[in-house]
C-alpha cells in the first residue's frame, strides 16, 4: 500500500507540473482569465494533495482500515475534483461544455475533506 501511495503521488505531482505548464502556455491563448483561474485551482489542489500523499506514504504504515480509506479518499478526491475542473474548463473553451462534470467537482471536494478528517483521526491514534 505504501509503495502504491508513493507511486500515485509521484504521478499526480508530475502531471500537476505538466498541466500547470500546459495551462500557462498553451491554454493561456484560448481560455478567459476566469477559466484560467479555475484550471489553476485544479492544478494547485492536485499538487497540494500529491505532496500530502507523499508525506502520508513516508510517515504512516498504511495498515489500518482508516489509513487505507484516508489514502483512497485523497486519491479519489483529486481525480474527481481536479480532473473534473480540467474537463469543464477545456470543454467550455471549445463551446462543448461537459455539464455532467459539474456535480463531480463538489463530490471530489467531499472526498478530499473526508481524507483530511481521516488524517486527523490517524494522527490522534498515533499518540495512543
Amino acid at each position: 500500500m505504501t509503495q502504491f501511495t508513493l507511486l500515485f503521488a509521484s504521478i499526480l505531482g508530475g502531471l500537476a507540473v505538466v498541466f500547470g505548464a500546459f495551462g500557462a502556455h498553451a491554454l493561456k491563448k484560448i481560455l478567459s482569465v476566469e477559466q484560467l483561474k479555475s484550471f489553476e485551482t485544479g492544478v494547485k489542489y492536485q499538487m497540494y494533495h500529491a505532496i500530502v500523499l507523499l508525506i502520508i506514504g513516508f510517515n504512516f504504515n498504511l495498515e489500518t482500515a482508516s489509513e487505507k480509506y484516508m489514502v483512497y479518499s485523497f486519491m479519489a478526491g483529486v481525480l474527481l475534483f481536479s480532473f473534473s475542473i480540467y474537463g469543464l474548463v477545456i470543454s467550455s473553451a471549445k463551446n462543448k461544455k461537459l455539464t455532467f462534470l459539474g456535480p463531480v467537482t463538489p463530490l471530489g471536494g467531499l472526498f478530499l475533506i473526508i481524507g483530511w478528517g481521516l488524517l486527523f483521526y490517524s494522527i490522534l491514534n498515533l499518540s495512543v
